[in-house]
């Protein structure tokens, strides 16, 4: 009996030990997540981090706490994250430079599709093309007109080759077939000061900069960028309709991924949590504030977002000769 007693005693104390393991790696999460933000502080992917951090924070019941990790383009964040554990303490907050940088810089090792698997969709911030007040350019066909009868005279301007405002006129020039200039800034404030005074003749600029001059009837707007309308300019056409190349689509998107090898579990709780606050009335509120307008998806619905505009892209780039190889 005693030595009954002494087997049944150490199988217990040996199986303690792997009892509590498994239970604690079962419990999600049991610390702080750090989520990165590839930029400075102040833009509208850190203002998207911050906004959700607080009500992720309480679902989850632990710290979620917002790291800068600027530099290189957002490379030295993103990469970060992609050696990152895959365990979901720690999440990247993404725009188009994700998918995009990778294609035009040799220095950016991910794959959006290989490296990172998706955790939500938060919406959209449209472009919107437009001309200065005093421009004889009042639609978006007149603007496709002039850049046919003067090939290499109509500029736009851009916050970089990559940005949201370049893609947004690379793609119109191939899907028009005609030549437009881009004229790249340090950012779109700058760029935006020489369309105000005519140096340049038109720019896809974001709505949040672009509506207060345009109801200021300094700049005059022609189309905007998405595939949807909107819903701060509701009458205004978009390009697919004013141009009639129904292919035509572009915004600056943003959402949360995470290393790609995410346990299926931990994956899904997170996007059932982010989708649940992304929809919350006083988080859309404030994401519209900053000009988004906004299209809460789960993981997987943003992963096959991402790969769709990962090839699109490519496609875009290598046509213009941008594309690293």
């Amino acid at each position: 009996m005693k030595f009954t007693r002494s087997l049944m005693m150490g199988a217990l104390a040996f199986a303690l030990p792997f009892a509590h393991s498994a239970s604690a790696a079962g419990k999600y999460p049991d610390h702080a997540i750090h989520m990165i933000v590839p930029f400075s502080a102040g833009g509208i992917v850190d203002s998207l981090a911050r906004i959700v951090a607080e009500p992720l924070s309480k679902r989850l019941g632990q710290a979620v706490i917002v790291e800068n990790k600027a530099g290189a383009g957002g490379a030295i964040g993103t990469e970060y994250v992609a050696r990152s554990a895959p365990d979901g303490y720690t999440l990247l907050v993404v725009s188009p430079g994700h998918a995009v940088q990778p294609l035009l810089n040799k220095s950016a090792r991910w794959n959006p599709t290989r490296d990172f698997r998706g955790i939500a969709e938060a919406g959209i911030v449209p472009n919107i093309i437009v001309v200065p007040s005093a421009s004889p350019i009042k639609t978006l066909p007149e603007l496709i007109a002039a850049a046919k009868a003067k090939p290499g005279e109509i500029t736009y301007g851009t916050a970089g080759i990559g940005t949201s405002n370049h893609l947004s006129g690379e793609l119109l020039a191939q899907m028009a077939g005609v030549k437009l200039v881009q004229v790249p800034y340090k950012g779109q404030p700058e760029a935006l000061n020489d369309l105000l005074t005519g140096r340049l003749s038109m720019m896809p600029l974001t709505t949040a900069l672009a509506v207060p001059h345009i109801r200021d009837g300094k700049l005059r707007a022609l189309a905007v960028t998405t595939r949807a309308k909107s819903s701060t300019l509701p009458k205004l056409l978009t390009v697919a309709t004013a141009a009639n190349l129904p292919d035509y689509d572009v915004g600056t998107w943003f959402g949360f991924v995470a290393p790609a090898k995410i346990p299926d579990a931990v994956q899904q709780q997170l996007s059932k949590d982010i989708v649940a606050i992304l929809k919350t009335p006083e988080v859309v509120k404030r994401l519209q504030g900053l000009g988004m307008e906004m299209d809460p998806q789960d993981g997987q619905h943003f992963d096959q977002y991402v790969a769709a505009e990962y090839k699109k892209w490519s496609d875009v780039l290598n046509k213009a000769g941008l594309a690293v190889h």
